[in-house]
């Protein structure tokens, strides 16, 4: 069972999966990365082809293709996907859902779902993942969210409604295509500036499917909190602290 994460059904996930299906330029531009240490945990020992599903503008792809890995990445967004392309030539991006990826069977060594698993439907997406990786292939489950140990830092995520911040003993479900289930947890800073943290708010999910006045109210109470309260300058870099939760688990 999973535990300590947002609780969406069916209709929900789909409505608000739906407000990431424009804007990749911007997403591309304002969302963070992934650290190095999270793929280096997750990627095998003499892994060739990875895929990454709900690849998005490409985040993880990144590392996958650092890598040296032979990289497919799908995603349901042509706008993410045209972002995707036009980064990383290199990935053999289509269009496609966890659920329904289109690619053939037995095809992968490895498949990454990187902050995109709280918008699958975990059991279908879970058979369709599996039937697309080789025997003993890994799947891995990859989630950035704001560090909330940090007091200041749980304060801004409340603001910001980052709805993706789990709680300690937070555990994905994944279909029974798959055992071992096992976690790796990794620490970093990004350096961004108080104009940024506003863009990044701007890409989540509850800002996008907001009303114009409620947009309003959450800019206005993050510029009085960043700049009034924590009393940072006007695009001042800070070091925003963040964990990168991986999970991964093999094909049964």
């Amino acid at each position: 069972m999973a535990r300590g994460g947002p609780r969406l059904e069916h209709g929900r996930r789909l409505e608000l999966g739906r407000s990431f299906q424009d804007g990749g330029e911007h997403y591309q531009r304002v969302r963070p990365g992934y650290p190095a240490d999270s793929a280096d945990w997750l990627i095998p020992a003499g892994a060739a082809d990875a895929v990454d599903v709900g690849a998005g503008t490409g985040k993880f792809t990144a590392l996958l293709l650092e890598r040296s890995l032979a990289v497919s990445a799908v995603d349901p967004s042509p706008d993410m996907l045209e972002q995707l392309r036009a980064h990383y030539a290199a990935a053999d991006a289509t269009q496609g859902t966890a659920e329904a990826t289109g690619l053939a069977d037995s095809s992968f060594d490895v498949v990454s779902v990187a902050q995109a698993w709280h918008w699958c439907d975990p059991l279908p997406a879970s058979t369709e993942l599996a039937r697309i990786l080789r025997p003993g292939g890994t799947l891995g489950l990859i989630w950035n969210q704001l560090d909330t140990s940090v007091p200041w830092v749980h304060r801004l995520s409340r603001i910001m409604h980052a709805g993706d911040v789990y709680k300690p003993g937070f555990r994905p479900v994944v279909g029974p295509e798959f055992e071992g289930l096992e976690s790796h947890v990794t620490r970093w800073e990004d350096s961004l500036s108080t104009a940024d943290i506003m863009e990044l708010t701007k890409s989540r999910s509850y800002y996008l499917r907001a009303g114009e006045a409620t947009r309003g109210k959450v800019l206005a109470n993050l510029d009085w909190y960043l700049h009034e309260h924590l009393g940072h300058a006007a695009e001042e870099e800070i070091s925003l602290p963040y964990l990168t939760l991986t999970w991964r688990a093999t094909k049964a």
